[in-house]
Parts: C-alpha cells; structure tokens; sequence
C-alpha cells in the first residue's frame, strides 16, 4: 500500500493511530514501569543494570497517560516506579523500521503469509486506546513497541540518553485528580505532541503518515 493510500485509509479508521510524544531535535521520551529494586538503580546511573532481563521483551511506551493507565498510577505490583527515559530518534526509528505489526491486519499485509513473515523482526508494535487525564478512553490510539534480541541491546547500550524516575510526579498528579483539582494535574502532564514518523515507516506501523 502506497504512503498516500495508506493516509487515506488511517483517515477513515474509526480510532486514529497517531504516534504522539514528549520530544525535540535529536531525542524522544518514552515510559517504562518496573519494581523499585531495577528503577531506582537506573535512574541514579543512567543505565539498566543486573536486575534488567536482556532475554525479555521490554515494552516502551511515549505516552505519559498510558503510562499511568497501564500501571495504576505506579500502584500496581512489579510496576511502583515510573521512568521516563530519553532516547535518541534514530534509535527510535530504527526499532519502528524493523518492526512487526502484533496482529494480522488485511489493509496492512498482502495476506497472513506476509504477516508471519514479518515476525522475524527484532520488534513488534501494538496499538491500545488511548487514555485522558481521568484514565478514560478515547477515540485514538497510543503506540507501544516491544524490543528484543538486538533491540534491547541496542536500547540500553547505545539509544539511551538519560533515565528520570517519574513516580512521584505520577503521584502527585494522581492526588491532584483524587483531589478535584484536574486543572492543576494537566499542568503537571508532558507536553506529548505528534511525532513526524516517516512515511514507509508509518506504512509499516498502521500509522497515519505525516504527510497526510
């Protein structure tokens, strides 16, 4: 399918899939939820270290509210920590280029063949209903990108360029909604805003196409 088919088609899907994100020229931030005992360390470092399992596929996610959507808050077990980490978009891009749609999708792929075929990449990309402030759900999809094999290597070895533990702004922000005061909690969201994802990529993605 052709970039500018594909644009027309994203246009007309009930749930628009638009990857969007708290980035600038060189680097774009994602969310990553784990025990105390691996976010700590790593946001004092920098870096992941032996409590981090390179043989598993990690989850990274540019939205905040799914972040938060995800992991209760950072309530939920295994998921107290919130880490926002920044990491290069060529390594971004990179993972999203050799990528594989989780699902079989008919407008996407030739056929179920070319679906299958394509899970020998070191990536995969699901799309989940986005969230609001209040965590409900809305009318477009957020990004997530699962990285293994070489990918995790590459993530933590080379794309990462700072760690930041964002849980007690999680929870502030949580106490705030709690609270009533949802005016003051937007204050303390990341302004996410749409990511200019390449046109073969987005193709590859089910993305919108940011020449659309």
């Amino acid at each position: 399918m052709a970039a500018f088919e594909f644009a027309c088609y994203c246009k007309c899907m009930k749930e628009l899939r638009e990857v969007r994100a708290n980035f600038n020229e060189t680097t774009i931030t994602v969310y990553q939820a784990f025990m105390p005992e691996i976010a700590l360390p790593a946001a004092e470092t920098g870096k992941f270290g032996s409590g981090f399992k390179y043989d598993r596929m990690t989850w990274i996610k540019p939205s905040f509210l799914w972040m938060m959507y995800r992991s209760g808050w950072a309530s939920k077990p295994g998921q107290e920590c919130i880490l926002a980490i920044e990491i290069t978009r060529t390594g971004f891009e990179w993972a999203l280029s050799r990528s594989a749609l989780s699902h079989y999708e008919a407008k996407i792929h030739n056929n179920k063949e070319h679906w299958k075929s394509s899970l020998c990449e070191p990536v995969r990309i699901q799309w989940d209903p986005e969230r609001d402030i209040s965590l409900n759900r809305l009318s477009r999809r957020s990004l997530q990108v699962g990285l293994s094999g070489e990918a995790v290597h590459l993530y933590c070895n080379h794309w990462i360029v700072a760690i930041s533990n964002q849980t007690d702004r999680a929870k502030e922000i949580r106490d705030l909604i709690t609270e009533g005061r949802v005016d003051m909690a937007n204050k303390l969201l990341p302004v996410e805003r749409r990511y200019p994802v390449p046109d073969e990529i987005a193709v590859r993605i089910g993305s919108e196409a940011d020449s659309a």
